[in-house]
């Protein structure tokens, strides 16, 4: 038989750092996530919709399921000295290896763990990539919960979190949640955002959002978003960076996610090859932007630095298939 004691044992070994259950009657967000659909405010991520019906009921992923497992892995580590030079900034969920891979593999040892002890234990988890709605389990479980920016928030703590789900068939007595909105007053992350991507708390529009722009968009970035775009080059964190919860984040315990591409040099991304960038970034969430989705982005970021020493290397892109990359490489030159 499966405990709470043994879980947290258990988890521990395997580097989470933190762990909720909640009870699996009805999937928690799911207003929400409808409501995010219907106005089209997913953009082109087609697979949030494609993916939608198991969110809606999770005991299609296991109809034996009884309580749901929230996992958390501590990622927060400062962040290194700029380097000299003409380089971009990768959000801090990306600095190491690719969470997906590095935690499924963490959740598929736990789950293992826990079969051995007990042959009846039955299970579904899942990174990310898996059809959960993580964050509002999160919140229903008693993790954190979800402020203006869209994020699970530990009140005073941290934000800073990655989040594993095991979906099971043991019968475990569910924490309590969060009841009180730890936000209050504060609108820092609404106000902070640099292109507006908030239509209200809670309200995130990934049309506009730089994580959405720089990672999973692959088409032309619009010119009055490329302006704002700043420095970012993969990700964004400047919502989690100005909220107060994050005063001191809890730091992270694993190796795995520490600092190895919190900058990248822009001259140097611009003019390597795909084979070059792949090897760079193997095992980093970074590729998932694919080699010309970065060379888009750098051009971008050249375009705000706005330093003319790029004007060399953006001019080899002007002819290129490509069109996002062309279209950012004209913008850029047309800025230096």
């Amino acid at each position: 038989m499966i405990s709470r004691d043994m879980l947290d044992v258990l988890a521990k070994e395997e580097g989470f750092s933190r762990l909720k259950i909640a009870r699996v009657d009805k999937a928690p967000g799911i207003d929400r996530y409808d409501r995010f659909l219907e106005k089209e405010l997913h953009a082109s991520m087609g697979w949030m919709r494609r993916s939608r019906p198991p969110r809606a009921n999770p005991l299609t992923l296991l109809p034996t399921g009884k309580s749901l497992v929230v996992l958390g892995v501590d990622y927060f580590f400062p962040v290194p000295e700029k380097p000299q030079g003409l380089v971009g900034r990768v959000s801090r969920y990306a600095w190491g290896k690719d969470y997906h891979k590095r935690i499924g593999k963490r959740l598929l040892r736990l789950c293992k763990k826990l079969k051995e002890r007990d042959p009846s234990f039955d299970f579904y988890f899942g990174v990310d990539s898996r059809p959960f709605i993580e964050r509002a389990w999160a919140e229903i479980a008693g993790m954190g919960f979800i402020g203006k920016n869209a994020m699970l928030i530990s009140p005073a703590d941290s934000s800073f979190f990655f989040l594993g789900m095991i979906l099971c068939n043991a019968d475990l007595e569910p924490d309590k949640p969060i009841m009180k909105d730890h936000c209050g007053r504060c609108k820092r992350c609404l106000v902070a955002c640099p292109t507006d991507a908030f239509l209200g708390n809670a309200q995130l529009d990934a049309r506009r959002c730089i994580s959405y722009l720089t990672i999973e968009h692959k088409g032309v970035i619009p010119d009055a978003l490329k302006k704002k775009m700043g420095h970012w080059i993969f990700g964004c964190d400047v919502c989690q960076d100005v909220c107060p919860h994050n005063h001191r984040p809890a730091p992270a315990i694993l190796q795995d996610f520490a600092p190895h591409h919190a900058w990248v040099d822009l001259i140097w991304l611009m003019e390597a090859t795909s084979d070059e960038i792949n090897t760079y970034f193997a095992g980093s969430p970074v590729r998932r932007a694919g080699v010309a989705g970065l060379k888009r982005n750098a051009a971008i970021c050249l375009g705000n630095l706005g330093n003319s020493s790029a004007i060399p290397v953006l001019k080899k892109y002007t002819d290129v298939s490509e069109q996002p990359l062309r279209e950012a490489v004209h913008w850029a030159l047309e800025r230096l």
